[in-house]
């Protein structure tokens, strides 16, 4: 669809993402550079989504009013950020995209998939009934109780990770229910294994751009 390509990372809380997203930014940098690299995430990625971000990981709400909101805010993303820099030929990483929707909001908050379903085609929507998707989602698979461990030493929490551990099992096999959905987009990394071994693999990963 575009001449850019559009890579996400998705996984539960705990399951390590952010401890890679930002030197894998840097290695594609490293290995393509005749193109710009645009780092952005989700709930988020452009002042409207960033304030909106507050009120969705903090404020108590009605459960499709947190799903049409973060549906909003990943609509001006992909107006103001992402399709634009597809567009121009970009790589654009994301911290999360739609996946996460499908998994918080269906998977752990049982939020209608049918719901989910139409929101994505809405949104995302283009010519010819073609989604926006990205090329390629790395998801990082995580059981969630290892996961609750991690999570407690490393933050406070905000509204989702105050979750229970039942909510975050049910994440995580959502994301793994639309990963064997869409088997040629997702990686899926073994996210137990050690950082150095991790960041192995994503090194090692292979993609065309």
């Amino acid at each position: 669809m575009y001449p850019g390509y559009f890579i996400s990372f998705e996984g539960i809380d705990g399951a390590g993402k952010s401890t890679h997203i930002e030197s894998f930014q840097k290695l594609i940098q490293e290995r393509y550079l005749d193109r710009k690299v645009v780092m952005t995430r989700e709930p988020g990625g452009t002042p409207l989504g960033e304030q909106l971000r507050v009120l969705l990981l903090d404020a108590p709400m009605n459960l499709e009013t947190e799903a049409l909101l973060m549906f909003a805010a990943r609509r001006e993303h992909i107006a103001q950020v992402i399709e634009p820099a597809l567009e121009a030929g970009k790589i654009v990483i994301s911290d999360r995209f739609t996946d996460a929707s499908f998994a918080y909001q269906g998977g752990g908050r049982g939020l209608s998939l049918a719901k989910l379903n139409e929101l994505e085609r809405w949104v995302q929507g283009r010519a010819h009934g073609v989604l926006l998707q990205p090329n390629l989602t790395i998801l990082f698979d995580l059981p969630g109780e290892v996961a609750e461990a991690r999570r407690s030493k490393v933050r406070t929490p905000d509204k989702f990770e105050k979750m229970d551990l039942n909510f975050f099992e049910k994440v995580r096999q959502e994301y793994l229910r639309r990963a064997k959905e869409d088997p040629k987009r997702f990686y899926l990394v073994d996210a137990t294994l050690t950082p150095e071994l991790i960041w192995n693999n994503l090194k090692n990963l292979e993609f065309k751009i």
